[in-house]
């Protein structure tokens, strides 16, 4: 099969496209046929082994995980001895963590890190609802336990994260605040946010506006500014780190070590979050993907062989929403 493999940690052009065995799935996995896969900022951290302190869990000198990416759409192909929930033939998306594979034609995936997908969506679009949508439900609902007339802000609301992140604090109820660019005003209030901030003639820390949940999905902020934008008893969850420029050692990982530090200090409650793949929130986004209360948004789709050009361009900020691979062109 067709695979996306790198060989060392890099820029862009460190991956390529080869030939490799197809997986054969364990007694608790599926085979999925992929037919598109989605990228994210986690990919080309990954790729490039940044920070450099990540590296002591992802392999010291070259990924452990050869083949790149975690989001995936396809079909079922076979299953496990022990596989009963899913049958071949079923359309299917999820999250591989980062155990990584989904840029490739095939990929083996356990049971319970596979859901159904929604029969409204592309296999495009459903590739892009994992690990962004499950960022956003866990930072908002599980995390930020926002509660309807909450007023929420969501920094970095934009991008692959973000334009999830809008929509689902609306449906939860809140009202809800979206930092972006000018360029990108009209796509954020499009997705339901009551009011924007354009962060290049503002500054939504400056105290002039307080809501009870900040979800920062940029990193760009200290503890004490995004602090400032709580009301007195408003809660902080930090995932930020997706435009973290590289080169360092800890990169993004300060900020969220320094939070878990101060949290037991401070009178806001600060969080820090790391989506994990859960069949349970998968499937919640498949319900309201379903009934039409949740759209992900694509700003563009590579081929497979094209994968680096499109790591290349998400690496350059130059993205919105999501940049998705299509891996087997199906019309669907």
């Amino acid at each position: 099969m067709r695979a996306i493999v790198q060989d060392r940690y890099g820029p862009p052009e460190t991956l390529t496209l080869a030939d490799v065995p197809a997986p054969t799935p364990a007694d608790d996995e599926v085979l999925v046929r992929v037919e598109a896969a989605a990228l994210n900022a986690y990919d080309w951290h990954a790729m490039r082994g940044d920070p450099r302190l990540a590296r002591l869990a992802m392999g010291r000198s070259a990924p452990r995980a050869r083949i790149r990416g975690r989001d995936f759409a396809g079909r079922v192909e076979a299953v496990g001895a022990h596989v009963r929930r899913l049958r071949p033939g079923d359309a299917v998306f999820g999250d591989l963590g980062e155990a990584n594979g989904a840029l490739a034609e095939y990929v083996c995936v356990p049971e319970n890190l596979v859901a159904t997908r929604p029969a409204n969506l592309t296999s495009a679009q459903a590739a892009a609802l994992p690990l962004a949508g499950v960022t956003a439900l866990m930072g908002l609902r599980d995390v930020g336990r926002v509660e309807p007339g909450h007023r929420v802000l969501v920094n970095g609301a934009s991008g692959g994260v973000g334009t999830l992140a809008v929509q689902l604090a609306t449906l939860l109820g809140a009202s809800v605040t979206g930092v972006c660019s000018t360029r990108n005003v009209d796509l954020v209030r499009s997705l339901g946010a009551d009011h924007i901030v354009d962060y290049t003639r503002e500054d939504f820390t400056d105290g002039s506006r307080r809501h009870d949940v900040v979800l920062d999905l940029v990193g760009n902020r200290t503890l004490t500014a995004l602090r400032r934008a709580l009301t007195p008893t408003g809660t902080l969850v930090l995932s930020g780190g997706g435009t973290y420029r590289g080169g360092s050692l800890v990169g993004p990982v300060w900020l969220l070590a320094r939070a878990r530090l101060v949290a037991p200090f401070v009178r806001h409650r600060v969080v820090t979050l790391t989506a994990t793949p859960s069949l349970p929130h998968l499937e919640a986004l498949r319900a309201h993907a379903e009934a039409g209360r949740l759209v992900p948004v694509i700003d563009r789709s590579y081929p497979l062989s094209e994968t680096a050009d499109a790591i290349r361009y998400l690496e350059g900020e130059h993205a919105r929403s999501k940049v998705v691979i299509t891996v087997r062109d199906t019309g669907r």
